[in-house]
């Protein structure tokens, strides 16, 4: 059976025809109409000082998509904790959880870029002793427990609405980030199987149980037209943005990235991270046993009006004829 998620990052370059008021609109709408059609659940992202204008407070955000939705689960993909202040982090995420009923799902990452660290007068050296740190903290803080930590009393009421405690995700790139999800946390979602694979030998060690292969990720996203050319024309530029603005970073950070630059529009579709496909086409690769679809609406600013278009496509064409598959 097919999964279906939205994801939502808030990019808006200039080009772009629509406020950002209007982008967080519409993906509050969006957020309660994937609920009514039963998707899978909603990706936020965080990225900071980013001229386009990348979403950087996703907890707020998840607040919000909380507060318009009743089941939809809430996945921060991916929250960059070491850009936070610890307290203030437990403190937001179990109010949070509370707000949500459980259904908000951060998965930790140690971030990459520069710049975002300066912004808040750290390093990126700090990451490594932050992330290490980070879930021995919040599983103190989210005990109710008074506790000391760094020569400093801490108590965080009220304790979680999901128990023990919320469930702690890691992301990452590297055996670093997987050896730590392996020693701290519940689950690890990796960019690649090859370091997942890492990730299970290192479960593995330490006597934990084995989570099997890498659960099904997409490698790509959906969107939906009646005339799939003429659709890629409009929003291309917006696809084009997006992935050369993540190469452009990890660029300059040295870091793995699955974005690629493309200056020619036609190279960029034929790539297939960007897929425009007709109902029919989908409901296709559906039965052929897709087993995630993700669907990235308003992608690099790419206007609501627009973004309605695609997903009204899978409301009224695809969903009718896979029920009951």
């Amino acid at each position: 059976m097919t999964s279906f998620y939205l994801r939502f990052d808030m990019r808006r370059p200039d080009f772009s025809t629509a406020s950002h008021a209007d982008m967080f609109s519409a993906a509050l709408e969006q957020c309660a109409w994937a609920e009514a059609q039963g998707m899978d659940g909603v990706h936020l992202s965080e990225h900071h000082g980013s001229d386009d204008g990348y979403c950087p407070s996703p907890l707020v955000f998840a607040a919000a998509v909380a507060a318009r939705t009743e089941t939809l689960p809430i996945f921060i993909s991916a929250l960059i904790a070491p850009l936070h202040d610890p307290l203030q982090l437990a403190e937001d995420l179990c109010v949070l959880d509370h707000i949500s009923r459980g259904r908000v799902l951060p998965i930790l990452s140690a971030g990459y870029r520069e710049e975002e660290f300066a912004a808040v007068g750290k390093k990126l050296s700090d990451r490594k002793v932050c992330m290490d740190e980070l879930v021995p903290f919040l599983e103190k803080a989210w005990s109710g427990e008074p506790f000391e930590w760094q020569g400093r009393p801490i108590t965080v009421t009220p304790r979680p609405h999901s128990q023990p405690r919320p469930p702690i995700l890691m992301g990452g790139s590297s055996r670093p980030a997987a050896r730590r999800a392996a020693e701290f946390a519940d689950m690890f979602v990796p960019t690649g199987p090859e370091v997942f694979e890492y990730y299970r030998e290192e479960l593995a060690k330490r006597g934990k149980p084995d989570p099997g292969p890498m659960p099904a990720a997409s490698t790509s996203v959906v969107f939906l037209a009646e005339d799939p050319d003429a659709y890629w024309q409009v929003i291309a530029p917006h696809c084009q943005h997006e992935t050369n603005t993540y190469r452009r970073w990890a660029d300059k950070a040295g870091v793995h990235s699955p974005y690629q630059h493309f200056d020619d529009l036609d190279a960029l579709r034929e790539e297939g991270n960007y897929e425009v496909l007709t109902p029919g086409a989908f409901i296709e690769l559906i039965a052929a046993g897709r087993e995630v679809a993700l669907f990235h609406p308003m992608c690099g600013g790419i206007s609501p009006e627009l973004a309605w278009q695609s997903l009204s496509l899978f409301e009224s064409e695809v969903l009718p004829a896979i029920a009951g598959s």
